[in-house]
C-alpha cells in the first residue's frame, strides 16, 4: 500500500508566543486525523519522508518561491495561505494610501482599495512616518483614530488617539523598519463594537463557510484582546452560508467579507489560501452613526481554527449534515483566568499553612 501523507507544522522564523505554537500544533494534529495522514510535528527539511506533504504554517507564507520550495503550489497543500508580499498578509491592505503618499511598497494595488471601499471603515494605510501622521490628522476630523500596527495579533498593538498629541506619541513608538516593510493602518474608531468572524475553510473536497461573534478578554496589560469565537458553520461556499438566513446586520457583515475576499484574490496575483478569515466590526462612530466594515484578514491558523477543523470533521463524518455550531476559546482566556485567580491562590496557600491537614482534607 502507498505510504500515507504527512502533516507538518511550519514555523519558519515565526516569533509567535509559545501558546500560539502549541495551538497550531494541536490543530495540525487534528488536520492530520481528518485527512488520514500521519502527524510529524515541526517540519525538518533534512528528514526524508515518503508520501504527500501537507503543511500547517504558524504564519501566512510570503512569496510563491518560498512556498514552492516546500512543495506548496496551491490551497490543497496547506491549511493557511501564501501571499506575494509581506504587507498583503497584514492589516495594511484594508485601506488606501494617501493620494500623495511618499512611500508606496512594491506590489501595492490601488484597485483593491477601490474595490473594497464599501466593505471597510474610513481609513488609510502608510509605510512611513510622514504619511502616517498626515493620514491620522485627516481622520481626526471624523473623531478618534485607531492606530493599528500591522503585525499585531488578536487585538494587540493598537492605540486610540483622540487628538493630534496622542497621535504623534503613538506613531513615535512604531519601529521604522516594521513600518517600511509591513505598514500601519489608521482608521476611525468605533464604540459599542461587536466583532464578527466571517470565513471559509477547505480541506480536500470539504468546504465550509461560517459567521460568528468574537469574545473579548482583558490581558495582563489591560488591553482587550481576542478571547474566542462562537460560529455558525455551513457546508459549502458563502452562498450556502447566506442561504441559512441571518438578521440584516449579520448578512451585511457576510457580504462585506465576501466582497473583501473576492477583491483580494482578484487584485494580488500569486495569493492563494485554504483558510480565509475576516474580522468585521459593527458599532457607532463619534457622531453616533452605525457603521460596519472589515478590519483585517487572516490567511493562517487563527483563534477560530479549532472550531473550523471540528466543523469540517463533522461534515466528513455525516455527508447529510448541512450546518453545525462550533466554538473556540483563545489561550488568552485561560491566561486571564490564572491572573485573576492568582490573589486567591496566594490566600489559599497562606491559609493552608495555618490550618491542619485534616481540615484541608475535609475541604
Amino acid at each position: 500500500m502507498p505510504s500515507p501523507g504527512v502533516v507538518y507544522v511550519h514555523r519558519a522564523n515565526s516569533d509567535r508566543a509559545a501558546h500560539d505554537h502549541a495551538t497550531c500544533t494541536e490543530i495540525a494534529r487534528r488536520v492530520a486525523a481528518l485527512k488520514g495522514y500521519r502527524f510529524a510535528g515541526d517540519y525538518d527539511p533534512s528528514a526524508e519522508v515518503a508520501g504527500d506533504r501537507y503543511f500547517v504554517p504558524t504564519d501566512t507564507l510570503i512569496g510563491t518561491h518560498n512556498a514552492n520550495a516546500l512543495g506548496i503550489r496551491g490551497e490543497h497543500h496547506l491549511f493557511g495561505g501564501v501571499a506575494p508580499y509581506a504587507f498583503v498578509a497584514t492589516k495594511s491592505i484594508s485601506h488606501p494610501l494617501m493620494g500623495d503618499a511618499k512611500c508606496v511598497p512594491p506590489g501595492w494595488s490601488t484597485q483593491f482599495a477601490i474595490d473594497v471601499a464599501d466593505a471597510v471603515l474610513a481609513g488609510f494605510s502608510a509605510f512611513c512616518l510622514d504619511d502616517a501622521l498626515r493620514a491620522g490628522e485627516r481622520l481626526l476630523a471624523l473623531g478618534p483614530v485607531r492606530i493599528k500596527r500591522s503585525l499585531g495579533v488578536g487585538g494587540s498593538g493598537q492605540t486610540v488617539a483622540p487628538d493630534r498629541e496622542a497621535l504623534v506619541q503613538a506613531l513615535d513608538d512604531v519601529d521604522p523598519d516594521e513600518l517600511a516593510q509591513s505598514g500601519i493602518a489608521l482608521e476611525q474608531d468605533l464604540r459599542d463594537v461587536t466583532t464578527r468572524s466571517i470565513g471559509q475553510v477547505r480541506i480536500d473536497e470539504i468546504v465550509a463557510s461560517y459567521c460568528g461573534t468574537q469574545r473579548l478578554v482583558v490581558n495582563n496589560e489591560g488591553e482587550q484582546v481576542y478571547g474566542g469565537s462562537d460560529l455558525l458553520v455551513a457546508r459549502g461556499d458563502f452562498d450556502a452560508l447566506i442561504g441559512l438566513g441571518h438578521p440584516p446586520h449579520v448578512r451585511r457583515a457576510v457580504e462585506q467579507a465576501r466582497a473583501y475576499d473576492a477583491a483580494a484574490f482578484r487584485c494580488f496575483a500569486g495569493l492563494f489560501a485554504s483558510r480565509r478569515n475576516y474580522d468585521v466590526a459593527q458599532g457607532r462612530d463619534a457622531r453616533g452613526r452605525t457603521l460596519s466594515g472589515v478590519l483585517e484578514q487572516s490567511w493562517r491558523v487563527g483563534g477560530a481554527s479549532s472550531a473550523e477543523v471540528e466543523a469540517l470533521t463533522a461534515f466528513r463524518a455525516n455527508p447529510s449534515l448541512r450546518a453545525v455550531r462550533a466554538a473556540s476559546t483563545s489561550p488568552a482566556v485561560w491566561i486571564a483566568a490564572v491572573a485573576a485567580l492568582y490573589p486567591l491562590c496566594r490566600w489559599f496557600s497562606q491559609l493552608k499553612q495555618r490550618r491542619s491537614d485534616r481540615w484541608l482534607t475535609y475541604l
